[in-house]
Order: C-alpha cells, then sequence, then structure tokens
C-alpha cells in the first residue's frame, strides 16, 4: 500500500509542477507554440506577408511630419 501512496504523491507532485511552470511562463509559451504551429501549417508562407505595410496604418497620410495640421492637440518637440 506504500508503494501506490508514494506513486500517487509523485504523480501529484508533477502535475502541481507543471501546472507552476505553464503559469509562470504562459508569455513565453503562447509565442513559442504560435511558432511551432505556423511551422506546422502547410498553408503558411512567410513571403506573404508585406514587409512594406505601414506600421500605423490609422495615422494621417501627410508625408511631410513637419507640416502638421493645426487641429491636431500633439505638439512635435527637438531636443
Amino acid at each position: 500500500m506504500a508503494a501506490i501512496t508514494s506513486a500517487v504523491i509523485a504523480i501529484a507532485g508533477v502535475v502541481l509542477g507543471w501546472i507552476a511552470i505553464e503559469i509562470a511562463c504562459k508569455p513565453c509559451l503562447k509565442k513559442g507554440r504560435e511558432a511551432i504551429d505556423r511551422s506546422l501549417n502547410p498553408d503558411y508562407d512567410p513571403d506573404d506577408n508585406d514587409i512594406r505595410a505601414p506600421l500605423n496604418p490609422n495615422s494621417n497620410s501627410n508625408p511631410d511630419p513637419l507640416e502638421a495640421d493645426s487641429s491636431s492637440s500633439t505638439s512635435i518637440k527637438a531636443v
């Protein structure tokens, strides 16, 4: 009976340890799992990513940053 009790305690310890690692490393594990899912996806093609896409697509399309419109509440600060 002592062997069964020891086995149950050992299994419970492993399970609790696994849960603690999952909770503590959740952001890192999430990124890694997303990368694995992408690499295993046969339909994923990294060449389809548009590298010339704007970083902020909702910003105004004014090409000259020095020529900000007067209705904007933000100001440009020079260092």
